[in-house]
């Protein structure tokens, strides 16, 4: 019934977030502590909730059960399904209070606030150059440690990024790029 009310009555006494059940209250905690109780068992990462461990665990099993009734992709997640449907939909609901740009993700909109205070908080502790995204952090981490992970299944080579990757696959399949 709280799903048609909007009614949250557990409220976090930290941020004041509000939440359906008890449960998923006791499920945020752990993010005001950096506790991550939920270890996974093939790679050794931890996660401060279940939930996101049992997220994670696709990215080992390859098991994508949710999927696309539009183009029939599929997601390891609920949330990236329906961050996905709105590039059929062209819904854009995160909007940028400075230059008003639009964006599918909230993640994009916080990525994008950084453009405008120039903040950059992600740095290298190698050779301390400094990074918007997390993700351009690790790319850039595989400078230092040569690691690349991203191989062709034709030929076998191997790249730092999966772009670099994607360009390379069309020398295959002669798709000009």
């Amino acid at each position: 019934m709280r799903t048609h009310t909007g009614e949250k009555p557990y409220r976090c006494n930290v941020c004041g977030k509000s939440f359906t059940r008890k449960s998923r209250l006791t499920e945020h905690m752990p993010t005001h502590t950096g506790e991550k109780s939920y270890n996974c068992n093939v790679c050794r990462k931890s996660f401060i909730q279940k939930r996101i461990l049992t997220g994670h665990m696709r990215t080992h099993t390859g098991e994508k059960p949710y999927n696309c009734n539009v183009c029939r992709k599929s997601f390891i997640q609920k949330s990236i399904l329906t961050g996905h449907m709105r590039t059929h939909t062209g819904e854009k609901p995160y909007n940028c209070n400075v230059c008003r740009k639009s964006f599918i993700q909230k993640s994009s909109l916080t990525g994008h606030m950084l453009t405008h205070t120039g903040e950059k908080p992600y740095s290298c502790n190698v050779c301390g150059k400094s990074f918007i995204q997390k993700g351009n952090l690790t790319s850039h981490m595989r400078t230092h440690t040569g690691e690349k992970p991203y191989s062709c299944n034709v030929c076998g080579k191997s790249f730092i990024q999966k772009g670099n990757l994607t360009g390379h696959m069309r020398t295959h399949t002669g798709e000009k790029s």
